[in-house]
C-alpha cells in the first residue's frame, strides 16, 4: 500500500476527489440528451444499435411477460429463494423509515404540519456490464415500492441476444416493477427525463451508472430529480491492534474488484501500518495517524462511501463519525454485507459528498407539503409583522391579501 501524510498534496487530493469536470464527455452526452427529447424512440433504436450493436423495432424496447415468463426457466429455482430472503431483510429495514404525516394547533387559530406524499412516477437504471448486477435492482426498487410510488419504470441495456439478463427480469417481476425497457447509457436517462412515445417520463431518477449514465442524469436534473451523482465505489477502514489484519486485506482488496475503486486504511497501529505499508498486493492509500481521535477526524475530512470501524470499540468511536455514506461496525461487518443483504440501500454517496448528503432510502422517494391553516382572528393578530416586512421589501400586493382579509364584513 502506498503511504501518504496528512495535509499532504496526495492526501489533499483524497479528499477533494471529486473529478473535474470533463468537457468532451460533457459535449458528447448533451448530443445524446438532445437527439432523444427531440426524436424519442427513433434515437434510442439509433443509438441501442450504435453502442449495444443490437437492432431493436419500436416494438421490442418494452419486455413483454412472456420474456419475464421465460426468465424464471433460465435461472437456478435456489437463487430464487436467495432473493426472496433478502428482500424479507430490506423490507424489514425500510418499513421503519416511513414518515407520518403531522399538525399542532400553534395558537388559537393556528393549525400547522406537514403532508407526506409519494412520488408518483420513479425510473430505475439498473447497469448491466459483463455481469448483472441483481443487487442494484432490489436496493432501489425495494425503497420505491415500500415508500408507495405509484409507477416504478426500469431500464437496462440489453446483452448480446437482445434481451435482458433472467435474474435482473426475476427480481423485477418478484418486487412488482411496473415496466422494463431493454435501453442503457445517456439514451436511457434522457427517455425516462423527457419521455418518448414508448417511455414514459418520469419524475425521479435513481440507480448507478457509467460516467455516461452520470453525466447524463447531471444534465436532465431539473426536469425531473436524481438521486445523486455516484462515482466509483470507495471505503475506508479505521483499525486498530484489534482488527484482524486477515480480514483488512481482504476487506481493502475487495475494492479491486470495482472499476477505479478507492481504498484507504488509517490506523495509529504500527503494527498494521508496517505490515501493510510492505503489501504490494493490496492497491491503496495508508493513513498513520497518533491516535483513533485523529482517525475519526482524517474519515470526516475524506468523507467515505463505506466506513469500516475495525477497532475494539466501534460503538464509542462511530460517536465521532461526521460524514459517511453507511457505517460498518466491528470485525464482522464487511461491506460486502451491506452491498447484498443486510437492508440499507449500497446507493451511496461517493467522492466526498457525503459530507452533505445521504445514501438512497425510503425518504428519496417521498416529498412533503407544509399545510398552513389560520383563522380569521389569527390572521388579524398576526397582521402587524406581515406589515413590517412588506414595508421593507417594498411588496405592498402581499400586503393588500393579508389587510383585506383583515377587514370586518
Amino acid at each position: 500500500m502506498r503511504s501518504i501524510k496528512v495535509g499532504s498534496k496526495m492526501f489533499d487530493s483524497l479528499v477533494n476527489r471529486l473529478s473535474p469536470d470533463k468537457v468532451r464527455l460533457q459535449k458528447k452526452v448533451s448530443g445524446i440528451v438532445e437527439n432523444v427529447r427531440v426524436n424519442g424512440d427513433a434515437a434510442l433504436i439509433k443509438y441501442t444499435k450504435k453502442f449495444d450493436r443490437i437492432s431493436l423495432k419500436k416494438k421490442d424496447l418494452r419486455v413483454t411477460e412472456a420474456e419475464i415468463s421465460g426468465a424464471y426457466q433460465d435461472i437456478k429455482p435456489e437463487i430464487v429463494n436467495t432473493l426472496k430472503a433478502i428482500i424479507h431483510n430490506i423490507n424489514k429495514f425500510y418499513a421503519k423509515q416511513l414518515p407520518k404525516s403531522w399538525s399542532i394547533k400553534h395558537e388559537s387559530g393556528i393549525d400547522l404540519g406537514e403532508k407526506f406524499n409519494p412520488i408518483e412516477k420513479v425510473g430505475v437504471y439498473v447497469p448491466s456490464g459483463t455481469v448483472p448486477l441483481v443487487s442494484s435492482v432490489y436496493m432501489t426498487v425495494l425503497p420505491a415500492k415500500i415508500a408507495g410510488v405509484k409507477r416504478v419504470i426500469m431500464v437496462s441495456p440489453p446483452n448480446k441476444y437482445g434481451s435482458i439478463d433472467p435474474h435482473i427480469l426475476v427480481v423485477a417481476n418478484l418486487l412488482n416493477v411496473d415496466e422494463i425497457y431493454k435501453i442503457g447509457g445517456a439514451q436511457a436517462i434522457a427517455a425516462l427525463a423527457f419521455g418518448t412515445k414508448t417511455v414514459p417520463k418520469v419524475d425521479k431518477i435513481v440507480g448507478p451508472g457509467n460516467e455516461y449514465v452520470t453525466e447524463a442524469k447531471r444534465q436532465v436534473f431539473g426536469y425531473c430529480d436524481i438521486d445523486m451523482l455516484a462515482g466509483p465505489s470507495e471505503v475506508l477502514i479505521i483499525a486498530d491492534d484489534d482488527a484482524n489484519i486477515e480480514y483488512l486485506k481482504k476487506d481493502l482488496m475487495a475494492q479491486a474488484e470495482h472499476h477505479k475503486g478507492l481504498a484507504i486504511l488509517v490506523t495509529p497501529s504500527r503494527k498494521l501500518f508496517s505490515l501493510l505499508r510492505a503489501d504490494d498486493d493490496i492497491k491503496g492509500y495508508l493513513i498513520k495517524v497518533k491516535n483513533l481521535n485523529e482517525a475519526a477526524e482524517v474519515s470526516n475530512m475524506i468523507a467515505p462511501e463505506h466506513l469500516e470501524l475495525m477497532v475494539k470499540s466501534p460503538e464509542r468511536l462511530m460517536r465521532s463519525i461526521k460524514n459517511a455514506g453507511a457505517i460498518f461496525l466491528g470485525q464482522f461487518s464487511p461491506v460486502a454485507i451491506g452491498d447484498y443483504i443486510a437492508g440499507p440501500s449500497h446507493v451511496l454517496p461517493t467522492g466526498g459528498t457525503a459530507r452533505y448528503s445521504s445514501g438512497l432510502n425510503l425518504r428519496s422517494f417521498i416529498k412533503s407539503s407544509h399545510v398552513i391553516s389560520y383563522s380569521r382572528k389569527a390572521v388579524t393578530s398576526s397582521a402587524k409583522w406581515v406589515r413590517d416586512l412588506t414595508n421593507l421589501e417594498k411588496l405592498e400586493k402581499h400586503w393588500e391579501s393579508v389587510a383585506v382579509r383583515c377587514e370586518k364584513e
